[in-house]
C-alpha cells in the first residue's frame, strides 16, 4: 500500500505530517538538520553548511559521520523500510551536499513564496484579490521560523535569509489593503513584523498609514517619532523619503497613498498613489531619500524641479566581438529571468574561475544584456581581489560608492560599515537594481554589499567559489573553464576572419593550445595578429613557442603551459620604451592611474609617454576604460609585476614610485592651495627630476581633478605609510592633509577620517612633535564633521598644547579656529568668538593676510549671532577688503552673506538683499550648493520681512530644489517654511 503524501513546514515551528498524522522528528539538533533542508527550499546544503549550523566554530571529529547517521535517520523517517545505504525519492545526494526534495504543495515556504510572487504581478490590476493571496501568504506563518532548534543553529545565515522575507510580504500586503481600501485587514500582522523590525523603514511606514487609515491618527505621528528617535541612535540618519511621506499623509489627513509612489505626486484616489510595480516593498525608485512626493496641500510649484539623479548606469563597456560561452549565457539568463519578470528573490551568482578565464567579460556581458530588467539601475564595482598591489579594496569604500550612485550624500552617511551597509540596503529595498561585483577576494568582502529585499539580481566574480554565498544567501555558482578548441578557434574566427583562420587551421589550433584556452591570453595573440594582417599566423605561432616568460602562480595544474609566456611574447612586441613602461606601470597603486601618473612613472615627460600607452593598448596589454584613465587585468600586471622585479634595481623601483608619489603629492598641494589659500599645507620637497604636476588653472579644475583621481590618491596615501622609510612616511602625512579642504568641500568625511588616521599613525612612528600636532588636528576636524565630538574635542587640546610647546603659532592658530567650530557645534558662541579672537591675533602676528581675512568673516559672524550687529559689519567689511585683494571667492561669498545677515537684522533689507545677491554671484560657479541653498533660505527670510510673500516663496522654493538635490535633512525645515506661509499667506 502506497504511502500518504508527506507535507513539510518550517514557518514557525519545524513540523511534517503523513497524511493528518505527525512524525516525530527527534531531538533538537535533527530538528537543525531538517531545518536547514527545508529553508534550502530544493537547493543543496552543503555537508560543511551542515556542520557549521549543528556545531559552529568547534565541530567534534566526528561531525561528518554525525551528519551522515543524521541523514540515515531522516531518510527511514521519511521512507520508513527503506533499504539500508539507500538513497529514496525525499533525501538526495546532490552537488556534494543533500538536497530535501519539495515543492509548493509539500513545504509551506515554498507555498508561501508562490503566493507572494502571484500577489505582486497582479495588484496593479486587482488589489483586493493580490490582498486575499497575500493574507493567505502570511497565515502560513504560524510563529518565528524554525521554532524550536538550538539558537546557535537559528542565528546561521540561512534562517535570517528566509527570515527576511516575512516583512517583506508583510510590505506587500499592507500596499494592497490600502489600494483596495482594506487595511484593518493587515493591521495586527503589520504591528508584529514592524516590532520585529524597527528601523525597517517601508514598512513602518505601512504602519503610519495603515493606523491613520483605521482612525488612529496620534498612534501613528507616535510610531513615527519612535522610529525617527531610534534610526538617530541606532544608525546616526534621519527618516528617509518613504517614512517622511507617510507622516506627512498622516498629518495633513490626506487621503490613503500606497508607499511605493512613483509618480512624486499624490492623488485624491488611493490607487493612484501605487507603485510602478504596486508594492509596498517598492518605495519610489528615486534613490534621493529627500526628494519625496508633495503631500496633497503642498503649493503649486515655482521653478522647475530638476530631476533627481538619474538611475547609476556604471557597467563598464561590453565587448562587442564577444564569443564562446553560450551554455554560460543561457545558465545566467535562466538564473536572472530570461521571461523579463526579473527575480522574485535576490539571486547572487559567484562566477569562479582561475585568472584570464573571462569571468569579468562574461559578467559585463551578461549584465549589459539585461541590464533593462532592472530599471532603477546598475551599479558596478572592482573590489581588487587579488589585485597584484595588495590594495584589496575595503567594503566600507565601495558601499559609501554605491551610496553616492544611489544619490545619497556624504554627510548623510552614517559611521561604520554595518550602519552603512543598512543604509544600503534601504535605499534598495523595493527597487529593481542590478549589482556586479567584480573580483571578489571572499565572503566577507561582499556580504556588505548585497541587497536585502527581493527585486535585485547580484553578480560577483571571484576566482574564489565563495561557498559561503551558496550556502548562506541561496547563490547560484556558475564556474568558468578554459575555452576547450572549438571554443578557441570561434574567438580567433571572431578577431581574425574566418579565411585567415582556416587558410592557417594547424596554426591557429597551435595558438589556441600554447595560450591555454584563456581568453585573455588569446586576445593579447589575436590583437598583435590583426596588426600585421599580412604575417602568417604559423609565424606568429612560432613565435609564441620561442617566447618565455614566468607567471608561476597562474600555471594550469593539468598542463605543462606557462601562461606567461604569451604576455612576455606579446610585451616584446612592442618598443623597448613601452616595454619599460609596462613593467613600471605594474609599481601603481590605485586602480587605474592617468597619462601624467604614468609619465611619472617613467620619469618621461607626457608627450613622449602618450605614444607608448597606444602600443600597449593596440596589445591588449592595457586598457583605456575611459578617456585619458588606463588599467590592466590583474594577471598582466601580476605578469609585469614579476618582470619590473627580474630587470629593475631596488633603486630603479624606488625612484619610480617616488617620482609617482612626488607627482601626486605636489599636484594635490596645488589643488589644496587653490582650495583653501588660508589653510597651512606643509610646502613639499622639490620635486625630483621627471616630475611634472599637472597643472590647475582655477578652484574648479581643481575640484574636476581630486575627483578623477578620488580612489587613486586614497591608495597612494596607504601604500607611501606603508613602506617603511621615513622620506614616504612624511610624504603621505603631507598628502592626507593636503586632501583635507577637498574631502571637507564635497564630504568625503569617511575617507578623510581613513588618511587622517593613517597619516597620525605614520606622525606618531616617526617621532615628529610637529607631525604629530598636524596629525591630531586632521584627524579632530574630521572626526567632528561626523559628530564624533568627543575624540575630537581631545585631540584638538593636545594639539594645541604640542603647538605650544613647539612654539608654532600658525599651528596655534588653525587649531583655536578648529576648537571655535566645536563651540559653535555644542551652541557655546562666546567660546566660539573667544578662540576665534586668539586666532586672529596671532594671524595679524604673524602677517597671514589669506588667514586673517577668512578668520575676520568668522569673528564678523560670531558678533552677529551673538546679536552684535555693528561690531560685525566692522570686521566682515575688513575681511572683505582684503579677500578681493587676495581672489578669494569662496571667502567673499561667505563674508557677503555675514555682511547681508547682520544688514537684515539691522532692518536694511535692500542692503542685506544686495549682499546676498553678491554672495550667490560668487557661489554658482563653485560647485558648493549646500551653501547656495543656506543663502537662499535667508533670501526668503528678507524678503518676507519687507511683506514680499513672492520673492520669499520663489526663493524657498530654490534653496528646496537645491536641498532636495543633496537628499539633505534641511528640505524638511524649508518644506515647513513654505507650508506655514502657505497657511498664512494662503499666496507663499
Amino acid at each position: 500500500m502506497p504511502l500518504e503524501p508527506l507535507r513539510f513546514a518550517v514557518l514557525g515551528a519545524v513540523r511534517v505530517f503523513r497524511g493528518d498524522a505527525e512524525l516525530e522528528l527527534g531531538g533538537p539538533q535533527e530538528r537543525a538538520f531538517l531545518a536547514l533542508l527545508l529553508v534550502g527550499a530544493g537547493r543543496p546544503v552543503a555537508v560543511s553548511e551542515i556542520v557549521d549550523v549543528l556545531w559552529g566554530a568547534a565541530p567534534p571529529r566526528s561531525a561528518v559521520n554525525v551528519v551522515r547517521r543524521h541523514v540515515g535517520s531522516l531518510r527511514r523517517l521519511l521512507e520508513p523500510g527503506l533499504a539500508a545505504r539507500a538513497e529514496g525519492r525525499w533525501l538526495v545526494r546532490d552537488a556534494g551536499g543533500y538536497r530535501l526534495v519539495t515543492d509548493g504543495d509539500s513545504l509551506d515556504l515554498l507555498r508561501f513564496r508562490a503566493l507572494c510572487e502571484e500577489g505582486r504581478r497582479i495588484v496593479d490590476r486587482s488589489p483586493a484579490q493580490a490582498l486575499e493571496l497575500l493574507t493567505e501568504a502570511l497565515s502560513l506563518w504560524r510563529g518565528p521560523l524554525a521554532v524550536g532548534i538550538p539558537a546557535q543553529a537559528r542565528a546561521h545565515l540561512a534562517f535570517d535569509a528566509a527570515d527576511r522575507e516575512l516583512p517583506a510580504a508583510v510590505r506587500q500586503a499592507a500596499d494592497a489593503a490600502l489600494r483596495a481600501g482594506r487595511p484593518d485587514v493587515v493591521l495586527a500582522d503589520l504591528r508584529q513584523a514592524a516590532a520585529r523590525h524597527p528601523l525597517d523603514e517601508p514598512l513602518q511606514a505601512g504602519l503610519l498609514l495603515a493606523l491613520a487609515a483605521v482612525g488612529h491618527r496620534s498612534e501613528a505621528l507616535a510610531a513615527y517619532e519612535a522610529v525617527r528617535a531610534r534610526l538617530a541612535e541606532e544608525l546616526g540618519i534621519d527618516p528617509g523619503a518613504v517614512l517622511r511621506d507617510a507622516r506627512d499623509t498622516v498629518l495633513h489627513g490626506a487621503r490613503e497613498t500606497a508607499v511605493g509612489s512613483s509618480s512624486g505626486e499624490s492623488s485624491g484616489a488611493v490607487s493612484d498613489g501605487a507603485g510602478a510595480d504596486g508594492s509596498l516593498a517598492d518605495p519610489d525608485p528615486d534613490p534621493d531619500p529627500d526628494l519625496a512626493p508633495a503631500p496633497a496641500h503642498a503649493p503649486a510649484p515655482g521653478p522647475p524641479s530638476p530631476s533627481a539623479l538619474p538611475p547609476p548606469a556604471q557597467l563598464p563597456h561590453g565587448i562587442e566581438v564577444f564569443t564562446g560561452r553560450d551554455v554560460e549565457l543561457d545558465e545566467a539568463f535562466a538564473l536572472s529571468g530570461a521571461d523579463g519578470s526579473g527575480p522574485g528573490t535576490v539571486v547572487i551568482s559567484a562566477i569562479g574561475g582561475m585568472a584570464g578565464v573571462g569571468k569579468t567579460t562574461l559578467a559585463v556581458h551578461w549584465a549589459h544584456r539585461v541590464a533593462d530588467r532592472f530599471p532603477d539601475g546598475q551599479l558596478y564595482v572592482n573590489l581588487r581581489g587579488f589585485d597584484p598591489s595588495g590594495a584589496v579594496l575595503d567594503p566600507g569604500e565601495a558601499v559609501r560608492g554605491f551610496l553616492g550612485a544611489l544619490g545619497v550624500p556624504p554627510e548623510r552617511v552614517p559611521h561604520g560599515v554595518d550602519a552603512q551597509a543598512a543604509l544600503y540596503r534601504s535605499v534598495l529595498a523595493g527597487r529593481r537594481v542590478l549589482v556586479v561585483l567584480d573580483n571578489a577576494r571572499d565572503v566577507e568582502q561582499v556580504r556588505p554589499l548585497l541587497p536585502g529585499s527581493p527585486g535585485c539580481l547580484t553578480i560577483v566574480t571571484s576566482r574564489d567559489e565563495l561557498a559561503g554565498l551558496v550556502a548562506a544567501h541561496g547563490a547560484h555558482s556558475l564556474v568558468l573553464s578554459p575555452f576547450d578548441a572549438v571554443q578557441a578557434r570561434a574567438f580567433l574566427v571572431r578577431r581574425l576572419g574566418a579565411e585567415r583562420v582556416a587558410a592557417e587551421s594547424r596554426a591557429a589550433d597551435e595558438i589556441s593550445e600554447l595560450c591555454a584556452g584563456l581568453p585573455l591570453a588569446l586576445a593579447c595573440v589575436a590583437a598583435r595578429a590583426a596588426g600585421h594582417p599580412h604575417f602568417p599566423l604559423a609565424a606568429v605561432a612560432a613565435e609564441l613557442r620561442e617566447a618565455h616568460g614566468s607567471l608561476d602562480a597562474f600555471v594550469r595544474s593539468d598542463a605543462s603551459v606557462d601562461v606567461g609566456t604569451v604576455f612576455s611574447w606579446s610585451s616584446r612586441a612592442v618598443s623597448a620604451a613601452a616595454a619599460r613602461l609596462f613593467r613600471l606601470l605594474a609599481l601603481h597603486p590605485g586602480p587605474d592611474l592617468s597619462l601624467p601618473a604614468a609619465a611619472a612613472l617613467a620619469g618621461l615627460p607626457v608627450r613622449r609617454v602618450r605614444p607608448l600607452l597606444a602600443e600597449l593598448t593596440g596589445l591588449h596589454l592595457v586598457t583605456e576604460h575611459g578617456p585619458g584613465r588606463y588599467t590592466f587585468h590583474d594577471l598582466l600586471r601580476a605578469h609585469a609585476g614579476e618582470l619590473v622585479h627580474e630587470r629593475h634595481t631596488e633603486a630603479d623601483r624606488a625612484a619610480a614610485l617616488n617620482r609617482l608619489h612626488h607627482h601626486y603629492l605636489h599636484t594635490v598641494h596645488a589643488a589644496d592651495r587653490l582650495l583653501a589659500p588660508n589653510a597651512d599645507p606643509l610646502p613639499p620637497p622639490p620635486a625630483p627630476e621627471g616630475v611634472h604636476p599637472e597643472p590647475l588653472a582655477d578652484d574648479d579644475r581643481a575640484l574636476a581633478w581630486l575627483t578623477a583621481e578620488h580612489a587613486v590618491l586614497l591608495a597612494v596615501v596607504e601604500t607611501a605609510a606603508a613602506s617603511g622609510q621615513p622620506v614616504q612616511e612624511r610624504l603621505a602625512c603631507q598628502l592626507a592633509w593636503s586632501l583635507e579642504p577637498f574631502f571637507d568641500r564635497r564630504g568625503h568625511w569617511h575617507d578623510g577620517l581613513a588618511v587622517q588616521r593613517t597619516a597620525l599613525d605614520a606622525a606618531r612612528r616617526l617621532a615628529d612633535p610637529a607631525l604629530e600636532a598636524r596629525g591630531l588636528r586632521g584627524l579632530a576636524r574630521v572626526e567632528g564633521r561626523l559628530g564624533l565630538h568627543s575624540r575630537s574635542v581631545p585631540r584638538l587640546e593636545r594639539a594645541l598644547e604640542l603647538f605650544t610647546e613647539l612654539g608654532d603659532d600658525t599651528g596655534r592658530a588653525h587649531t583655536h579656529r578648529s576648537l571655535g567650530w566645536e563651540c559653535d557645534q555644542r551652541g557655546d558662541l562666546p567660546g566660539a568668538l573667544r578662540h576665534n579672537r586668539i586666532a586672529l591675533g596671532l594671524f595679524r602676528t604673524l602677517g597671514d593676510r589669506a588667514a586673517q581675512a577668512s578668520v575676520l568673516n568668522s569673528v564678523g559672524w560670531y558678533h552677529a549671532q551673538l546679536g552684535e550687529y555693528r561690531r560685525a559689519l566692522t570686521h566682515c567689511f575688513e575681511a572683505l577688503t582684503m579677500l578681493q585683494e587676495l581672489g578669494d571667492r569662496y571667502g567673499q561669498a561667505a563674508t557677503w552673506d555675514s555682511i547681508a545677515y547682520a544688514h537684515h537684522h539691522l532692518g536694511r533689507h535692500p542692503h542685506a538683499l544686495l549682499g546676498y545677491r553678491n554672495a550667490l554671484a560668487l557661489l554658482r560657479d563653485q560647485g558648493v550648493p549646500y551653501v547656495e541653498a543656506d543663502i537662499l533660505v535667508r533670501v526668503g527670510d528678507t524678503h518676507l520681512a519687507t511683506g514680499d510673500h513672492d520673492g520669499a516663496r520663489t526663493a524657498w522654493q530654490q534653496a528646496l530644489v537645491l536641498l532636495r538635490s543633496l537628499n539633505h535633512p534641511d528640505a524638511e525645515r524649508v518644506e515647513a517654511l513654505l507650508n506655514a506661509r502657505d497657511g498664512h499667506a494662503g499666496a507663499v
